[in-house]
């Protein structure tokens, strides 16, 4: 089943057009990759596609819904409701221990403190972290820093999760072990991932590989 449908998406910065008419659809319960270039788009439509940034012509449909329509607050809940961000940096808090930085979402969302505390504790056990509660992020390997951020993605049970070169920074073993989790959560929760990444490995694994040439697709 189709979730999110993108038609005819330009973006330009100034007098750089970064975005050329861009068509996609994206499924339920799969792993697509975004692949290309440095500079050709691939982050910039990714945060179309999450609604952090608009474009200057066409539509995204989320569900059958024009998310654009939406005025900034009804926008801001949908993608907080919706939408789970994994990026290269781990964008951790320092000062909050893994339980912490998971949580956060949860209660911004309106759960309550010991709610939102037991629900990122099952989050960071499936992410197989369960020794890594207490731990601030300096504290953690890199490859456990994603793992948090991942479970911080997951803990609103977002539709579909948007991940920007989530293992960039990260060895070849904590690197394939983070595309095996992906893989592994579509698998077991049906979770929509859409990745980009200079990986061709995770590019190869992927239910489809998109590559953004110049703008276009």
């Amino acid at each position: 089943m189709q979730m999110i449908k993108i038609t005819n998406i330009e973006k330009s910065y100034g007098s750089l057009k970064v975005l050329k008419g861009i068509d996609i659809e994206i499924p339920e319960g799969k792993v697509i990759t975004i692949c290309g270039a440095s500079g050709a788009g691939k982050s910039t439509l990714l945060h179309i596609m999450g609604t952090l940034d608009k474009p200057d012509k066409g539509e995204v449909y989320f569900n059958n819904t024009s998310v654009f329509e939406l005025n900034d607050e009804g926008l801001s809940l949908f993608r907080n409701q919706n939408i789970g961000f994994v990026f290269q940096f781990h964008h951790l808090l320092p000062e909050f221990t893994a339980v912490e930085n998971v949580a956060l979402p949860a209660m911004i969302a309106g759960i309550s403190k010991n709610n939102a505390i037991k629900k990122a504790q099952e989050m960071l056990q499936i992410m197989r972290l369960s020794e890594r509660f207490s731990h601030k992020p300096a504290q953690l390997s890199g490859g456990e820093q994603q793992r948090v951020a991942v479970a911080r993605a997951l803990i609103n049970n977002p539709k579909i999760v948007l991940a920007d070169e989530p293992s960039g920074n990260l060895d070849t073993e904590h690197a394939k072990s983070l595309h095996q989790l992906f893989f592994d959560l579509r698998d077991q929760f049906q979770k929509t991932f859409v990745i980009v990444t200079h990986n061709e490995e995770l590019a190869k694994l992927s239910d489809r590989k998109i590559v953004i040439c110049d703008g276009k697709i």
